[in-house]
């Protein structure tokens, strides 16, 4: 009778790969306001952001920016090349001293394809992000702007995510809170006064947002 193996190859562990560098993956750290990539650059990677925050922005041919995404702990970024994207069609800036997770593009389709871990914990993030995109149109559409800016908060925040009545975001500037909702400066200027009087957010070096911002959301 042929004797068993001993051994047998030990489990994939995702949080380890994506927390440890390697021949194909690199470790990269970024101080605030340092680019991670510009827009136009060739599209050879993706980016896993280890710790910080990161912003990812659009330039038109006038010269006009807008923020187009906010990328926190545990998102992935950059992942148009694995998809035929030759060229980034977004800069990545970081908000926040961040570390991020390097990983070629061909290391990528590899462990997409060899590890169902990853490949589920990938597939996972990327439905997520696309569901995102279309509750943002939506809110583009029909929301008022003070809606919108309490919606991104609470997004920044990752509102129902953890078990919690506030939680701490990395602090953003106003003029990037009006990028992403489209609007101007002083409006929300206004309106996170108004926010701040009603107990819904606190400033401490880092915005404080509180559960209850959502009655404005839900709010007719």
């Amino acid at each position: 009778m042929a004797k068993a193996k001993s051994t047998q190859a030990a489990s994939f562990d995702v949080e380890e790969y994506l927390t440890t560098a390697g021949s194909a993956k690199k470790i990269v750290d970024y101080r605030k306001g340092q680019i991670v990539f510009s827009q136009g650059d060739r599209s050879e990677s993706v980016f896993y952001l280890q710790y910080g925050a990161v912003k990812l922005t659009i330039t038109s041919p006038g010269g006009k920016e807008a923020v187009i995404a906010l990328q926190q702990t545990g998102d992935f970024f950059g992942e148009g090349c694995i998809a035929g994207q030759p060229l980034r069609v977004a800069t990545a800036t970081a908000l926040e001293p961040s570390a991020v997770l390097r990983i070629a593009k061909r290391e990528m389709i590899r462990v997409i394809h060899e590890e169902h871990a990853f490949s589920d914990r990938f597939v996972a993030h990327m439905l997520k992000r696309n569901g995102r995109v279309e509750e943002d149109l939506v809110d583009q559409l029909f929301n008022s702007s003070e809606k919108r800016l309490a919606r991104t908060l609470l997004l920044i925040a990752r509102y129902g995510k953890e078990d919690q009545m506030e939680t701490i975001v990395p602090k953003i500037s106003q003029e990037t809170l009006a990028e992403m909702i489209g609007t101007t400066r002083s409006r929300v200027s206004f309106f996170m006064n108004r926010f701040k009087k009603l107990g819904y957010i606190k400033y401490n070096g880092r915005f404080q947002i509180n559960s209850s911002l959502l009655r404005v959301v839900l709010h007719d």
